[in-house]
């Protein structure tokens, strides 16, 4: 009977070695299957085993060219006067507008928040107070 027990031991430690290293291979395989395939970068943050390269003028407190905010995030309304938006360059309608508004500041202020269709900071979510006062200032002539 001990005879028996012997030759039965060897291959039951075998599959029990086997399987170890088997289970050990599928672990690692499924740690790899769910790793994520990103990381999420907080601006003003380290960001550990990730290059981030900042644009420029983006977040930066960079001044941004002012006609390249009009062309990028007015244009498409401004251009036109879509729905109603003061058209690039007819003074006489931002001028009422301004008026309505407590004047250029209630219009940047109006820009900043959102008005009508108007998304807030039109489009340009990088854009400063300061950005949007500007292309204000240049589309309406003020």
């Amino acid at each position: 009977m001990n005879q028996i027990k012997k030759r039965l031991a060897l291959p039951a430690i075998m599959f029990a070695l086997w399987a170890l290293n088997a289970q050990a291979a599928t672990s690692d395989d499924l740690a790899k299957r769910l790793a994520p395939v990103g990381q999420v970068c907080v601006q003003g943050q380290e960001c550990k085993g990730m290059d981030v390269a900042v644009a420029a003028g983006a977040g930066a407190g960079g001044a941004k060219n002012i006609d390249d905010v009009i062309t990028k995030h007015c244009n498409a309304c401004h251009g036109v006067g879509l729905l109603g938006a003061p058209k690039i360059g007819d003074t006489a309608a931002w001028k009422e507008r301004a008026d309505h508004q407590g004047g250029l500041d209630g219009i940047l202020a109006k820009a900043i928040t959102g008005i009508n269709a108007m998304p807030p900071k039109g489009t340009c979510v990088d854009c400063s107070d300061d950005d949007l006062k500007k292309a204000i200032q240049k589309m309406s002539g003020l």
